[in-house]
């Protein structure tokens, strides 16, 4: 890994620690856990509990929720360190250190104290933000003038919410959720929209069918139902009808740890590549020393490390935004990292021939996963579309 932006000691321990945590938890299970045929089954609540003991599961939070608060540059670089032992533990871990601190800076003092106390005491608990819909996804990174199709009406002491989401990271595991529903008919999901706090097992939210992925197994994703669910005014996050404010504030970090996310897969394909290419011989000599797969592995450095570059300056400047920061920042560094990734887990296996088409040679794994986040957190796409809007036309 490429150390430049690394500043402290601290970083440097934190990172070391990842590393033998997915040594020890993570390698030697992802292989099995993919393979599971049910979607539910390749979801592990154990390595979830590991990553607890380590401090891993909360350690963007403030110290009183069982964090030490790191910054995004330094969450972003154990995101990475996640995904080169598997795509779908990072972005279960990616989500919750994410969520979690959006609801820490969202949230009021007595919903912070009703969910993230209890967040931090389980070990198993993790978080979920819900937005997509069967008829919305692209539409809410845009931001087009439609409504969500799952509505919350106003009642008294409440809001009668039916409705449902999908596609939703985490959710049929999640303990806490953030969700948006449209509040006001007249308006568009922009600005007729609130961001509301629930919690599992509440009357009238239950969990949907889980969906049966091609990569990224061992995250889950499913529906969210809502069936006259009654949602009491102290779970409103925000304002009502302000549901974009709240979504506004965690654009930024989203994107940029989806892109560590798929820069973790990019970097095991490289590996892989390198020491594939260094051990098997061809026409009298190691793959390596044929100029054409020797140049392709120079490029699939510099790929990464581009990319890296990157997604480094975007997570420092996220904190730092008087510095330089921009909004396609927010968007760019995502989709350039999963296109990088796709190309070289593609290059990957033809570099392994007839061996990498083999799933023992674990390279058919990376390459569903590889494809998971050209369309993951935003389809590359729409995050262009977004990002062209904020460059001065």
């Amino acid at each position: 890994m490429d150390e430049i932006f690394i500043q402290t000691e601290e970083q440097r321990a934190i990172l070391d620690s990842v590393r033998r945590f997915v040594s020890e938890e993570v390698t030697p299970r992802a292989a099995e856990l993919d393979a599971q045929v049910d979607p539910v089954d390749c979801y592990s609540p154990e390595i979830v509990e590991a990553a607890d003991r380590m401090g891993l599961r909360t350690m963007t939070l403030k110290e009183e929720y069982g964090g030490m608060e790191t910054d995004t540059l330094t969450t972003a670089m154990v995101i990475e360190e996640l995904a080169r032992g598997d795509l779908g533990i990072s972005v279960v871990l990616a989500q919750t250190l994410k969520i979690a601190k959006h609801m820490e800076r969202v949230l009021n003092e007595e919903q912070r104290e009703r969910t993230l106390i209890p967040f931090r005491d389980d070990p198993r608990a993790i978080v979920s933000i819900c937005g997509t819909e069967p008829a919305n996804g692209s539409n809410g990174i845009i931001g087009y003038p439609v409504p969500y199709t799952t509505r919350a009406e106003k009642t008294e002491g409440g809001w009668i919410a039916n409705g449902m989401k999908h596609y939703i990271s985490n959710s049929n595991q999640s303990r806490f959720f953030l969700v948006y529903m449209q509040t006001d008919p007249e308006k568009s999901l922009v600005d007729g929209a609130t961001c509301f706090l629930l919690e599992r097992g509440h009357p009238g939210f239950t969990i949907g069918r889980v969906h049966d992925k091609m990569g990224e197994r061992l995250a889950n994703n499913s529906e969210l139902l809502f069936t006259d669910c009654f949602i009491p005014d102290e779970n409103v996050v925000g304002e009502p009808h302000g549901g974009q404010a709240i979504r506004r504030a965690f654009g930024p970090s989203s994107n940029i740890f989806a892109g560590a996310s798929i820069l973790g897969v990019a970097v095991a394909c490289y590996e892989k590549s390198l020491d594939w290419s260094q051990t098997r011989v061809q026409g009298g000599k190691r793959l390596i020393e044929h100029d054409g797969i020797r140049a392709q592995i120079a490029e699939m450095k510099m790929l990464i490390d581009a990319s890296r570059a990157y997604i480094h300056r975007a997570a420092w400047l996220a904190d730092h935004r008087d510095e330089g920061w921009d909004m396609t920042l927010g968007s760019l560094p995502k989709a350039m990292a999963s296109q990088a990734a796709w190309k070289i887990a593609t290059w990957t296996l033809e570099i392994h021939g007839g061996h990498g088409y083999m799933k023992e040679a674990g390279v058919e794994k990376l390459v569903r996963d590889a494809a998971a986040f050209l369309h993951s957190d935003g389809v590359n796409r729409t995050l262009f579309l977004r990002a062209a809007n904020f460059i001065d036309t």
